[in-house]
């Protein structure tokens, strides 16, 4: 007999307190996911074509909805009085809206703006990121089967689909949020899904000064640096907030100017009037249709940019991008993976041999060195901040090395009471060698600046 069956028995209600009293956690959290279950396949079954209207109609009246959820889990408790319990109630209706019009149990988790990722390791374990600390959570999905609902859910709008032939899938949801899945027998857990949640309100570089990822100085450079049309790599390493702050940089480019933004999910928000987006596409089920970043750069480069901004390159598409930068045009942006900014020149080297052409080592370092201005390398310390660690010049190249010299710099000095990391920015109090690219475009840099002992107060 199911718990569920033994809890329903309205003649035995001292009984039933003491069983419920004497459960475990797991025990409990089972009962629960059997009653919503219940509700769940009585709602399928019984439902009006007048309810099916409504919970099938594109936009769902939210109250209309709850209302329809609520009659069934009344029925429920007319027939079991003590199935669900008083407090629950308003769960339960919450709970089975989610699961039939959003994501089942982590739709609560999208809606808490304080979470920034949230990861699911199979149907029992989900863990999420908040303030750069990852935290597991008390959710979970009854089963395999139903995270694989959830997970359909999400691809069939997209026209996506993931089975044991092809089980992995890199998506984006509706409000921008990309999305990685990966399903047994690749996953030996179950069924896997991270979501990196879509920021509705971009970060300022205000906000980013507050948050303590860099000073005004920095900033006020940065800024300059756009400006002049310098060409600027972002780099660091996963969930380092690159792309957080390649979306800040790219709101100093002029509203005059046309801006191609190329991206293997879309992420960017850029504010300008003159703004052309692209996005890459996954081969179709026959594996056919695919168009890669590589492919959107060189198509960009025929559609009359004034700056070409790529999310991230992976691969070969470093070359088209260093072709770009070095034929014209300057003040192109973009991001990649790497530990440090010397690591970052290593790893676009590696990424222009993949690009298929059998070019010398030291044909390929000049490339990277004539078109990369400034390496902004961007790290997740510790206590789960990010910081910009090094601001670095690119120079020019030296027999077979390319040179740098770092501008600015993060200087951990030690943590605090709380965990938290506790240091200072820093100017290595060195100009840039592309000083004369800010009077060429008007842009005023005095060289205090550069000095630790100058005032960076002012427009931020």
């Amino acid at each position: 007999m199911s718990l569920l069956e033994r809890l329903g028995r309205p003649n035995q209600r001292n009984i039933q307190v003491r069983i419920f009293a004497s459960l475990s956690v797991e025990q409990v959290d089972e009962s629960y996911q059997e009653i919503k279950l219940k509700i769940h396949h009585r709602i399928v079954e019984d439902m009006t074509p007048e309810e099916q209207r409504i919970l099938s109609a594109k936009q769902q009246d939210a109250l209309e909805v709850e209302h329809i959820i609520d009659s069934y889990v009344q029925k429920v408790m007319d027939e079991n009085p003590f199935a669900i319990p008083r407090g629950e109630r308003s769960r339960v209706v919450s709970d089975l809206r989610d699961e039939m019009l959003g994501l089942g149990p982590i739709e609560g988790l999208l809606k808490d703006e304080t979470v920034t990722e949230v990861m699911v390791n199979g149907p029992k374990q989900i863990f999420v990121e908040r303030m750069g600390k990852l935290m597991l959570t008390d959710i979970c999905f009854h089963d395999d089967e139903h995270l694989m609902n959830i997970i359909e859910r999400i691809l069939s709008p997209l026209g996506r689909r993931i089975d044991e032939s092809s089980p992995l899938v890199d998506a984006r949801l509706s409000d921008g949020s990309r999305v990685n899945i990966i399903i047994p027998p690749l996953s030996l857990v179950g069924p896997a899904l991270t979501i990196r949640k879509f920021s509705k309100k971009p970060l300022t570089f205000d906000k980013l000064i507050s948050f303590g990822t860099m000073d005004r100085r920095m900033a006020r450079f940065l800024q300059a640096c756009v400006n002049a049309k310098i060409n600027i790599l972002v780099s660091g390493g996963t969930g380092s907030g690159k792309t957080t702050t390649l979306n800040a940089l790219s709101s100093f480019i002029p509203s005059n100017e046309r801006i191609i933004t190329i991206e293997d999910a879309a992420e960017l928000r850029l504010q300008q009037p003159h703004v052309v987006t692209l996005e890459s596409r996954p081969p179709n089920i026959e594996g056919k249709g695919e168009i890669t970043i590589r492919d959107l750069v060189r198509n960009a480069l025929r559609m009359r940019p004034d700056r070409i901004v790529v999310g991230e390159v992976r691969s070969g598409e470093a070359l088209d991008m260093l072709q770009a930068m070095n034929t014209g045009h300057d003040g192109s942006l973009t991001t990649a993976h790497a530990n440090s900014p010397r690591d970052a020149l290593s790893r676009l080297e590696t990424m222009v041999l993949m690009a298929g052409f059998d070019l010398p080592v030291k044909a390929i370092r000049e490339q990277i060195s004539s078109a990369i201005d400034l390496i902004l390398h961007q790290s997740r310390i510790r206590d789960g901040s990010r910081k910009v660690t090094h601001i670095t010049e690119v120079q020019h190249l030296e027999g077979d090395t390319i040179t740098t010299q770092d501008l600015f710099y993060y200087q951990m000095t030690g943590v605090d009471e709380n965990g938290k990391a506790v240091g200072r920015f820093v100017s290595t109090g060195l100009l840039p060698g592309f000083m004369e690219k800010f009077q060429v475009n008007g842009i005023e840099m005095p060289e205090e600046m550069f000095n630790n002992a100058a005032d960076d107060g002012g427009m931020f």
